[in-house]
């Protein structure tokens, strides 16, 4: 069985228990509400992204340069097929994952997917300067890329399990959200 580098190294993943995945643009949070909602929930948690550009050594971003988008997302697909031996976990792939049907049907059902809505925007000013350290953002207009995805992924998205929109939330309260909508 592989080895995860999680949030919480010593828990278990509980097969009996289906995983929470968080899916949404770049900027929704996913990293970030994922691992609140993962010490909230004492479950482990694992960003797609981290664990990835620690196996292959390298950022993401240099990953994409050198190697391309369809090799992360096969990288994604070799990922999400091990995570299906396991459960209990809180799970942040990256923003594209959902746009590949038969990634997501490795883990879905059992595992219940919640969209973290964001506008384009908003997601772009979360960001930060770190936008630019984003493969597919780093162009001249990223937030019309942002716009450009999420007409791309929109239906994908919405088929989540749950939507919590959280345009103008804190993190503690997209965490109650979601606690309040999958339960403990």
């Amino acid at each position: 069985m592989a080895t995860f580098r999680t949030s919480q190294p010593g828990s278990a993943a509980n097969p009996s228990v289906p995983h929470l995945i968080l899916v949404g643009l770049p900027g929704a949070g996913k990293s970030t509400v994922g691992s609140a909602l993962a010490r909230e929930l004492g479950r482990s948690f694992l960003d797609f992204d981290a664990e990835i550009a620690r196996r292959e050594g390298m950022t993401i971003a240099e990953f994409f340069a050198t190697k391309g988008e369809p090799a992360f997302r096969q990288l994604e697909h070799g990922l999400t097929e091990e995570l299906r031996e396991l459960g209990g976990m809180v799970l942040a792939p990256g923003g594209g994952w959902v746009s590949r049907a038969e990634t997501v049907a490795l883990i879905r059902p059992p595992a219940r997917m919640i969209y973290l809505r964001v506008r384009p925007r908003t997601a772009i000013t979360r960001m930060g300067r770190s936008v630019a350290g984003r493969p597919l953002l780093s162009r001249p207009n990223p937030v019309g890329e942002l716009e450009r995805l999420l007409r791309e992924r929109h239906q994908a998205y919405e088929s989540a399990d749950h939507v919590v929109d959280v345009e103008r939330v804190g993190i503690a309260e997209v965490v109650r959200r979601i606690v309040a909508a999958v339960g403990r």
